[in-house]
């Protein structure tokens, strides 16, 4: 295994770098400083052919204009907030409105767009890098001056493994997710509409038309947010039902994890064998098939259209700090975020899935 990084380009005079994590079974990740952006991602099918299953840019340029959140982490607060602000310990705070009237994925300058502090680690059965930041109080609307650290290791068990960890000055709020897009069929040669998702959720959330919770939490029995025994992303898109037309013909839904760390999230493309098995202690996944991605950016010689690419989103559920029935995203002065999401890659055959 091994950790290797160069200058990929400058940004106000700094070094923009690309890291690139390798292990001893053919996976590779490749990452920037700029929004901790998974750039590559190769993975081996069951032939043992090695392709790039996530979305990106071959080059520094396009992230600073064209690039709707691939491969970042995303805070201070991954979602939507309502009306772009939030009153917490009796103070209004307003912030950043960058859709509509509401504030999305921490704002136009949120951690997706900053640079990064970021060094090589490596430890007994893992190569990987630290990305470290510092968001002063006041950035974007937030209140705290908030220590980040984010942690990509990759493991010889084809394990893509991500720790978040942060402490604010002040009580505030934080909910931290990755917003990779995958696709599993290798180089982008298919798109994603046949890919089958399985979900350990009972529980989905209501969106209204501006995509933000309604409040409601929707049992997903009988509907296509039923993937307690997987479906076939087509058949979400294809199925009518009003909560998947309102988000533009698919998934871009919070749902409400039944288990933790119990491979809880599976994703599994059948004509390459690849499999995607996503496990994390956050409270819910956000699924989103890429139904709004725009067209004709260049992914490597592939142009991007809809339903390209899927997002796997592990994070406390979206606008929770209107909702008080859903689990609180607030970290108080003080005291540790700590949040962990592992991405195991796999190849399955007739007899059912192989762990490399």
């Amino acid at each position: 295994m091994e950790v290797t990084y160069k200058k990929w380009s400058e940004l106000n005079g700094e070094d923009v770098l690309l890291f690139t994590l390798t292990n001893d079974r053919g996976m590779e990740l490749s990452a920037t400083n700029y929004g901790c952006i998974v750039t590559k991602l190769l993975v081996p099918d069951r032939k043992g052919n090695v392709e790039n299953v996530v979305l990106g840019f071959d080059r520094f340029e396009p992230y600073l204009t064209n690039a709707p959140y691939f491969g970042a982490v995303i805070g201070r607060v991954a979602g939507r907030i309502q009306g772009a602000s939030f009153e917490l310990d009796g103070v209004t705070y307003e912030l950043a409105k960058n859709e509509n009237n509401n504030h999305l994925h921490g704002g136009p300058n949120g951690f997706h767009r900053v640079l990064w502090q970021a060094e090589p680690v490596r430890r007994g059965d893992a190569v990987g890098v630290v990305f470290s930041y510092t968001s002063l109080d006041g950035e974007e609307g937030y209140p705290g001056t908030v220590d980040v650290q984010v942690v990509y290791w990759l493991n010889n068990d084809n394990e893509w493994i991500v720790t978040y960890h942060a402490r604010s000055d002040r009580t505030t709020l934080l909910n931290l997710t990755n917003h990779t897009y995958f696709n599993l069929s290798g180089n982008l040669k298919r798109d994603i509409l046949d890919h089958e998702l399985t979900i350990k959720s009972s529980r989905v959330l209501e969106l209204n038309r501006e995509l933000i919770p309604t409040g409601a939490v929707m049992d997903v029995a009988n509907t296509p947010f039923d993937l307690r025994q997987g479906k076939k992303v087509k058949e979400a898109v294809e199925s009518g039902h009003p909560q998947i037309e309102l988000a533009g013909r698919g998934y871009d839904h919070p749902f409400w994890l039944d288990r933790q760390h119990d491979e809880e999230i599976v994703l599994c493309d059948a004509e390459s064998g690849r499999t995607l098995t996503v496990e994390t202690d956050e409270v819910g996944v956000v699924v989103y098939t890429s139904n709004q991605l725009p067209e004709g950016l260049d992914l490597g010689g592939v142009p991007s259209r809809k339903y390209l690419g899927i997002c796997l989103e592990t994070q406390g559920l979206p606008d929770a700090i209107h909702h008080p029935q859903f689990p609180s995203y607030i970290l108080p002065a003080g005291q540790d975020y700590e949040s962990v999401t592992t991405y195991r890659f796999g190849v399955y055959r007739a007899g059912g899935e192989e762990r490399p």
